[in-house]
This record gives C-alpha cells, sequence and structure tokens, in this order.
C-alpha cells in the first residue's frame, strides 16, 4: 500500500482493522466495536470520519485540558521535531530546561525538582520507587476507590477491581476507605464524623508500624471512580497533618486533577496543602503527547545528591513531548482557562443542582470547577445504584448503555458503574456547556428516569 493511500479506507475497514490488530484498554476484546473514527478535532468538539461533530464533554481521559489541536501546542510540537526529535537523559536540551523551571513555577511552594518521564502511571511508578529509596521503608497507605496506574506496581497501588488481575503483585501495599461521603464505610455523617476516614489512616500506621511506611498515597480529588470529593474541608489537611506526626511521605497524585480541572492548577491547592511529592500527566501536554512528571521537595532532591536515583527511562525528559508541555502550560495562563473552569464549573453546578430537583434519578452531585460527577441511582431513599457492585468498574448495569445514546445525540461522556462525569476541556464555551446539559437533561428525562423507582 502506498504511503499515504491507507489514510483513504472507509470507516469499517478502519474499525475492522482496529479490531483485528489492536487491543483496547480494560475489556473483553471481542464484543469491542469502536464509537467512531475520529480525523480531527478543535476546541472542545471532534470530528468523525463521516462528518460528525461530537462535543467532548469528558475531554477523553479527562486529559485534553486545553482543547483539541490547539495550534499553539501543535506548532510547539512541529517547531521542535523539526530542529531536534531526540536525545538521551544525558544530554541538556532547551525545552528539558524551560519545562523544569515552569513546573517549579505552578507547582506547589515546596516541590522544586522534576522526573519528567512517560505517562500517570509512569509517574505514579517513579514516585513509588523514589518514596522507597528515600525512606529505606516497603510499605504504602492507599486508598480503596483510588486509580494510580495500569503498571505492575501502580495496579497494586490502585484500590478498585482493576488491580484483582495483577494481584499479589507488589508487597506492602495497604488500603483503607476512601472519603466517600455519600456511601461512607463507617455509615457516617459529613457534619459528625470527625473525619474518621482520614483519622483512620493513623490507626493503620500504628498497626502495620510507622518505621515500616514510606508514604500515604492519595489522589488530590479521586478521579477515575467518580470524583470522590469530601464535603468537609479538612481531609487533605489532616492527611498532612498525619504524616508529619508519623514521620512519612505524603503523596499525591494530581494525574486527573492537575492543571487547571478543578479551577486551581493543582487541587491541593484549593486547601493549601503541600506534599512531599506530587505527581502529574494528562494536562501536562493537554494529551497532545503523552508526558508524565514527579515534583518532590527539597529535602528529597538534596537525598538524591549524594545517592543514586534508582529510577529512570530512555524517553525521559523527551524533548518534543516536553516543548509541548511549555506551550500548554503557556496556553493555560495565556487564554485563561483555569480562571475558565472555575467559572463554567460554578455554572455547571447550578444547573445540575436544578436537574437534581427534577429527576428522581440523580443521587448525588459533587466535584469542582471541570471535574464533576453525578452519580445515577434507582431509588433516591435506598441509594440503590444501578450496578450490581457500586465498588467495581466491570459492572456497569444500565449505565452502560448510556454512552451510545449520549454519543447519537453529538456528545461524548465517560460513564461509570455509579454515573457519568462531567469534565470537558478548559476551553469549552458557555454556549456549549448548555449545549450539553441540555442534551443531558433530555437524556435524564427520556431514559434514566424511567428506570428508577419513582
Amino acid at each position: 500500500m502506498a504511503e499515504s493511500s491507507w489514510r483513504s479506507r472507509s470507516t469499517r475497514e478502519v474499525k475492522d482493522l482496529c479490531r483485528k490488530y489492536t487491543f483496547t484498554n480494560y475489556r473483553s476484546q471481542g464484543g469491542w466495536d469502536p464509537r467512531a473514527v475520529i480525523v480531527g478535532g478543535e476546541g472542545a468538539w471532534m470530528f468523525d470520519a463521516e462528518g460528525k461533530r461530537i462535543l467532548d464533554f469528558s475531554a477523553q481521559y479527562m486529559c485534553v485540558n486545553a482543547g483539541h489541536n490547539h495550534p499553539k501546542i501543535v506548532q510547539a510540537i512541529c517547531d521542535q521535531a523539526n530542529a531536534h526529535c531526540y536525545v538521551d537523559p544525558r544530554y541538556a536540551t532547551h525545552p528539558r530546561a524551560e519545562l523544569g523551571r515552569l513546573l517549579d513555577e505552578v507547582t506547589p511552594e515546596n516541590i522544586v525538582k522534576f522526573v519528567i518521564c512517560l505517562s500517570g502511571s509512569d509517574a505514579n511508578d517513579h514516585a513509588h520507587q523514589i518514596a522507597r529509596q528515600y525512606t529505606g521503608r516497603n510499605k504504602f497507605i492507599t486508598t480503596y476507590r483510588s486509580f494510580h496506574g495500569s503498571s505492575t506496581s501502580t495496579s497494586i497501588l490502585t484500590g478498585e477491581s482493576r488491580r484483582w488481575s495483577m494481584e499479589p503483585g507488589i508487597s506492602g501495599v495497604v488500603h483503607v476507605p476512601a472519603p466517600y461521603c455519600y456511601r461512607c464505610d463507617f455509615g457516617l455523617k459529613p457534619e459528625t464524623c470527625n473525619m474518621r476516614c482520614a483519622h483512620y489512616m493513623e490507626q493503620v500506621i500504628a498497626y502495620e508500624g510507622a518505621q515500616n511506611v514510606a508514604a500515604i498515597m492519595v489522589e488530590g480529588v479521586i478521579g477515575a471512580n467518580g470524583i470522590l470529593l469530601p464535603h468537609r474541608e479538612d481531609y487533605l489537611t489532616t492527611i498532612r497533618e498525619i504524616c508529619d506526626r508519623n514521620g512519612i511521605l505524603m503523596i499525591v497524585d494530581e494525574v486527573m486533577s492537575g492543571f487547571g480541572r478543578t479551577g486551581t492548577w493543582f487541587a491541593v491547592d484549593h486547601w493549601k496543602v503541600q506534599p512531599d511529592i506530587i505527581t502529574m500527566a494528562k494536562g501536562l501536554t493537554g494529551s497532545q503527547l503523552p508526558l508524565g512528571a514527579v515534583g518532590v521537595s527539597q529535602k528529597i532532591a538534596d537525598f538524591f545528591d549524594t545517592n543514586t536515583l534508582w529510577s529512570g527511562g530512555t524517553f525521559t525528559n523527551h524533548p518534543v513531548a516536553c516543548a509541548a508541555a511549555i506551550a500548554a502550560i503557556n496556553v493555560y495562563r495565556e487564554d485563561g482557562l483555569i480562571e475558565n473552569s472555575r467559572i463554567q464549573g460554578e455554572h455547571i453546578a447550578g444547573r445540575l443542582q436544578e436537574m437534581q430537583r427534577k429527576h428522581p434519578c440523580i443521587g448525588d452531585l459533587r466535584g469542582k470547577g471541570l471535574f464533576q460527577f453525578v452519580e445515577l441511582v434507582k431509588n433516591r431513599e435506598t441509594r440503590e445504584s444501578f450496578s450490581k457492585d457500586n465498588g467495581a468498574t466491570n459492572d456497569t448495569g444500565k449505565i452502560g448503555s448510556l454512552d451510545k445514546i449520549f454519543s447519537e445525540r453529538g456528545i461524548n461522556i465517560k460513564y461509570h458503574p455509579l454515573g457519568f462525569f462531567i469534565t470537558p476541556p478548559l476551553c469549552i464555551s458557555r454556549e456549549d456547556v448548555d449545549f450539553a446539559l441540555d442534551t443531558i437533561d433530555e437524556v435524564l428525562t427520556d431514559v434514566v428516569d424511567t428506570w428508577t423507582d419513582q
């Protein structure tokens, strides 16, 4: 086949070849049929091979933060590719230098030095290695319902069903209840719970021995499992205090919640929390190219001045990906995207509250900025879920059918066994927000409300 003639294949041919020769994520492969063949995009919109425009109300995997094909990011990629595509990490490059400087500006104040790697999973893998090497300890406390990646170590650090296939995996990981106020594992209410889920971590530290625990690892806001946002403001600050009292590290995974997604640069900024280690990816380049990063505090950076960092990789500090990240960070600043995330998020939250009063299928609403979640229930009084197991990700029940329904009505939304996400690109306009919310309102009326015990 000629060099570019493969671009002329029909939609059906492309879908069939993708199914025949490539795997897709987290599902049995036989029944998969791609939603569409995407050939382009601009801002909050995607374009398929049949000429259909699709409003991307999920920013794909909550990652296309600057919008599809932002021209400044695309130009930065082209410019660096034309200059020089790759050199190994022994060499310095202009993009590597500038990205490190910019990350120091936008991350929490105590974060001073960075490992620039490949992805979110890779970043959390590096964070795990750094914490073990720095402390000489092997135990980690993470929460149930968390997701930290798909590598061997990050699968086990993960607290939901995607870790099961990899167990026993690495040793030393202890899971504790997540801050899921709507379905509290302790049966408590936010106004009287005294932040039990956070303080329980200190009990676990005592059981495991503080001298054995390297770190508590949490997400800035738990993302992939339903945007679990505590109804109190002292969750992360309490964990910071627990880490300090017990002499252990605090690792905050901001892979999904970072780079403006919650209306601030990072979710921890809402509570002025200073982690010892912070991880990021997704919005780092707006997902125009793969890239992750790990930021560490001064004390950790100093440690590796005289101790070998047993971590790295061929594509560490990749100059083209670094150039994309530089452009993305500047776009967030110059285009006012983080402020837009906050403003549009407040509008979305208000409209969702109106919908909740109208639709018996809406059980809970939670989120910040353009990082919001609608939890759907069969019965609002009993909080019965449409999924057989609301703690897993492999049983979506009726909610799984919403993917196709929303797509047919022109919007892309990511669903979960508990409900669906509202996480559009940070560049989205009020007009596009309202179009998507009107469509959601219609689907809830036409479809989901009919499933409930009204």
